[in-house]
């Protein structure tokens, strides 16, 4: 019970340490991954469009 205690104050004393970040910048941070995430699944869906497009035409 002891080791369980010494961790969770362990834990504690690390947590305060973190420098958390402010509202502005995670939201900043989160719109570049969802844009980029985005632009990423068009890019993909695109690529697997034509890629399936051009085997179909050459398989007929």
């Amino acid at each position: 019970m002891k080791r369980i205690k010494k961790f969770l104050t362990e834990v504690k004393t690390e947590l305060k340490k973190v420098s958390w970040s402010t509202k502005d910048e995670l939201i900043s941070a989160t719109t570049v991954v969802l844009i980029s995430v985005f632009l990423l699944a068009l890019f993909i869906g695109a690529c697997d469009f034509i890629l399936s497009r051009l085997i179909s035409v050459l398989i007929k």
